[in-house]
């Protein structure tokens, strides 16, 4: 399964490799694909990252989630080499899971010049820039062309417009075409400048609440309602959301680093 959310920083920068032990007498290894938005809580330790700005080169770092098994070196990379370390369990009783941090998007470009941007109302749900959707279509391929896109089982992300389109752009399926299927995400959704994504010939995607972003008082990491995301990305699962206005984001009440962590945990529990 593969998840999506983000923060902070320019783009993709924290990755989870693990193995997860699973109760299930299931004969079958699978791949989940997370796409998140934490921020810094110190309560994630990191050890290893990857870097996709100004689409140089990248290199794949994972961080321990508090005291879940990991194998001694766990690497994407090296999973997509086919080199994945012994784990504390048999591949059989395992889950992989890839955490992927979403795209550049506009709030990262203004924080940047201005850290001050993060309260700008002009940034409430921020969008991929022309950048970031690059670095979506550079990750894209390299997820095809290595095999991992069709090892994907379920793709969880964040209700968020930057970590869907970001989900969507690398493990979507080709171009839609008019009545043969629900798009994943419709042409030019969230000022994307994008055709349609077909939701054909890839894993299912769903909404997931807890992996979101850093939640308060900066705009950039309020949601849209689900009635308004509903039209744009028609194909996603929202089922999960409980209510149709962002009732978790507080426009004067930052989420102590503590609840992140907490929030995680119950996600990762999830």
């Amino acid at each position: 399964m593969m998840m999506t959310s983000g923060c902070g920083t320019n783009i993709f920068n924290k990755s989870i490799h693990h193995h997860h032990h699973l109760e299930s007498s299931s004969s079958t290894s699978s791949s989940i694909l997370i796409n998140h938005s934490y921020s810094n809580s110190h309560s994630f330790k990191s050890y290893l990252n990857f870097n996709f700005n100004n689409n140089q080169p990248y290199k794949f770092l994972s961080f321990r989630p508090l005291s879940l098994p990991l194998s001694s070196r766990s690497s994407l990379s090296a999973e997509m080499d086919g080199t994945v370390d012994p784990t504390l369990f048999p591949s059989h009783r395992c889950k992989t899971l890839h955490l992927i941090r979403h795209a550049q998007g506009i709030h990262n470009v203004e924080a940047e010049k201005d850290h001050k941007a993060f309260l700008s109302p002009a940034l409430f749900d921020a969008h991929l820039t022309p950048l970031g959707w690059q670095q979506v279509d550079n990750l894209r391929t390299h997820v095809r062309e290595c095999g991992l896109s069709k090892r994907i089982d379920l793709v969880i992300t964040s209700p968020l417009l930057r970590t869907m389109q970001t989900a969507v752009g690398v493990f979507g399926g080709d171009s839609y075409e008019d009545g043969t299927d629900l798009p994943l995400m419709v042409a030019n959704a969230g000022k994307s400048d994008r055709s349609a994504y077909s939701s054909l010939g890839c894993p299912p995607f769903i909404a997931v609440e807890l992996c979101r972003e850093h939640l308060g008082v900066r705009p950039c990491d309020k949601r849209r309602s689900i009635t308004e995301y509903l039209p744009l990305f028609p194909a996603i699962d929202f089922s999960l959301v409980e209510s149709d206005e962002d009732i978790w984001w507080k426009p004067d009440i930052r989420e102590p680093n503590e609840g992140v962590a907490a929030r995680g945990m119950k996600f990762l529990n999830w």
